[in-house]
This record gives C-alpha cells, structure tokens and sequence, in this order.
C-alpha cells in the first residue's frame, strides 16, 4: 500500500468507528440517568445523608448526560474499534500473523473491561472515601462536572494501562521488545509505573498510588513471562537448536 493508500484506509476505519459510536450513543443517551447512577455509586456511598452532588450551570445536567452517553457507548464500541485498530494494522503483518485478529480484539477488549472494572470496583472507592473522609470536618459540595472528569480519567486511563500484555504480546511476536530487555530495565518501569499511577489516580496519597501500582507491575511481570514464552526470540531459540540437531544428524 502507498501512503496516501494508508491514509485512506485510516480515513475509512476512523469512519467506521465514529457511524459505531453514533449508532450506540443514541439508545445510551436514554439510559443515560442509570448509568450515572451506577458511576457515581463509588462517590455516593460515602457522602453524608442528604449531600447531592451539584451543578453550577443550566446546561450542565444535559452535557453531563451526553457525555455519560459518549462513554456508556465507546465502552459498548471497543471490540468493534478494536477489531479497525487491527484491520489498520493488518496489512503491515505476514499472512501467519493476521490470524491473531480474533484474539486481539478479545484480549484487548478483556484486559480494558478488567482495568476499568479495577479501578471503578478498587481504586475509586478507596480514593473518594480518602478524600470525604480527609475532609469530614467542612460540608461537601461536589460538581458533577468534576466529579464526571475525575471518573472518566481513572477509568479509561486504567483501562488502557491494563492493555499493557496485549501490547507486549504482539511487539515481542514482533521482534521489537524482548522479556531480556524487559528485565533488564524493570527498574526503570517501577519508576515509570508509579508516575503513571500518580498522573491516574485522583488522590495525591502514596496508599492510593501503591494500590493502583501494584496491579500494574504484577502486570508488567506477566508482561515478561508473555514476552519469553511467545517473543521471537524464542522462536529465533527454536528454529536454532532445530537446525543444529538436523545439521547433526546428517553428520552422523
């Protein structure tokens, strides 16, 4: 393929996944009002009786509900984004490579599901009854507009942070990341995953931080495992000691 060949491929993916998210969003705009019920569980459940959350413009209850709907729906679109993420990439990969497209678009949209699911059932709570309880002393009064942008961050931000053994699967089927490598610098990930964990968790406390590290450096140590046992350079291993016993029986 040409670039410009590239470039209309990526047009016409990106067209694909926007007519998927527009297909979604609108029956998710009329589950909208459930569906911050339900996101807003973890903040709600430690606020003190007869504290809502509020909103300081007019527009905001109806833009909060639209973007619940935006999310409620990229979360519904994923495997089908996923699955145009790969038929991007697709052609760039030899023939025996491409029949990993039903497992990516599983693996993927697993490891996302779980992260999101981590930090909604895990992370958040414990960061909102840190901060409700910091602040237990003065009456709370919570935007939904803020309250909205933190859910959304630690959300996505650990859904895609657990994508982490997806991504070495493939770069290590690949060539391009080796679990030598990987061992070799995991002091320099333990430093890079613990500014992560700062930038995606909403509370400045090194508990909430460490709670939300450690899931990813257990990942990043799979991450390893995933690299030695499918990398190519365990192929390369492979296809070596192959030829050796060959070379060696016809010597014999």
């Amino acid at each position: 393929m040409t670039f410009l060949e590239h470039l209309e491929d990526l047009r016409k993916r990106l067209v694909w996944s926007f007519a998927c998210l527009f297909v979604t969003v609108i029956p998710a705009f009329m589950f909208a009002k459930p569906i911050y019920a339900f996101l807003s569980q973890p903040l709600t459940q430690y606020l003190p009786e007869g504290i809502k959350l509020v909103y300081t413009g007019i527009t905001e209850p109806f833009m909060l509900y639209m973007k619940v709907a935006f999310v409620a729906a990229l979360f519904v679109s994923l495997p089908f984004i996923f699955y145009q993420i790969w038929k991007f990439v697709a052609p760039g990969l030899y023939q025996k490579e491409k029949k990993y497209v039903w497992p990516f678009v599983f693996f993927t949209s697993l490891f996302f599901f779980a992260g999101a699911a981590f930090g909604y059932y895990v992370a958040f709570p414990f960061a909102c009854k840190f901060f409700l309880n910091l602040g237990a002393d003065f009456s709370p009064m919570i935007t939904v507009e803020t309250f909205f942008g933190v859910t959304l961050k630690v959300l996505l931000g650990i859904g895609l942070v657990f994508e982490m053994p997806t991504l070495i699967f493939f770069l290590a089927n690949m060539g391009l990341v080796t679990s030598r490598w990987m061992v070799k610098n995991f002091k320099y990930a333990v430093l890079a995953v613990f500014i992560i964990a700062a930038v995606i968790t909403p509370t400045p406390d090194m508990f909430n931080q460490t709670l939300l590290a450690v899931p990813m450096l257990i990942l990043y140590t799979i991450s390893i495992g995933i690299a030695f046992f499918f990398g190519k350079e365990r192929k390369t291993r492979r296809e070596k000691k192959t030829a050796a016993k060959a070379g060696n029986e016809q010597a014999g």
